[in-house]
């Protein structure tokens, strides 16, 4: 059974760890540099990118996550985490950062504020899923090794990638109930170990 992290500056931390662990993970949260360092995997939850990003650097995490990623460590980012795992962003702040590892550009908050949330049954991966989608972010563009996993209305917007052992989508698989997102990542990970 993996032991996945859950990046817990901010944001969705007791639904991913309900989530993983209903999915067979260990799941366990993750503040400081010598938690991430005994996982198997990690997951960067929605939130606030930009608080997030603010809160790595103030806890030493930022570098640490970045080296861990660069080192073939699985990861998966939903909406904020999605963010902080594109190598580019659109509509950030001035100076933002991000962790990196997939090769995309991302557009922070494109569907819209809070006011503009919504719902939507999309495939991923193969498999009918309810997404919920929270001031979410796009992907304007890919890279050519990049798989585009799901799409959305309006016009057919990316929405789910996945590059190797990170797996990215700008909406929360968290909220629904459904573990099909984060089985499909438990599984990832269980084959990065092989």
């Amino acid at each position: 059974m993996p032991t996945i992290g859950v990046l817990a500056l901010q944001g969705d931390v007791r639904e991913h760890l309900r989530m993983l662990n209903e999915a067979g993970a260990t799941a366990t949260a993750v503040r400081r540099p010598g938690e991430l360092e005994a996982v198997d995997a990690l997951v960067i939850p929605g939130g606030e990118s930009t608080t997030m990003w603010k809160l790595a650097e103030i806890f030493d995490l930022l570098e640490p996550l970045r080296m861990r990623i660069k080192d073939g460590m699985p990861a998966y980012g939903s909406c904020a985490g999605m963010i902080m795992l594109a190598d580019q962003i659109e509509g950030g702040i001035d100076g933002q950062q991000t962790v990196g590892g997939i090769d995309m550009v991302v557009r922070r908050n494109a569907f819209g504020r809070q006011v503009d949330s919504f719902e939507e049954d999309l495939d991923f991966a193969g498999q009918t899923i309810r997404a919920v989608f929270i001031r979410a972010p796009w992907v304007e563009s890919v890279g050519p090794d990049v798989e585009v996993l799901g799409l959305a209305e309006p016009g057919d917007r990316i929405v789910a990638v996945r590059q190797g052992p990170l797996l990215a989508t700008s909406f929360h698989p968290e909220l629904t109930g459904d573990t099909s997102v984060h089985a499909y990542f438990v599984d990832m990970v269980r084959g990065s170990s092989r």
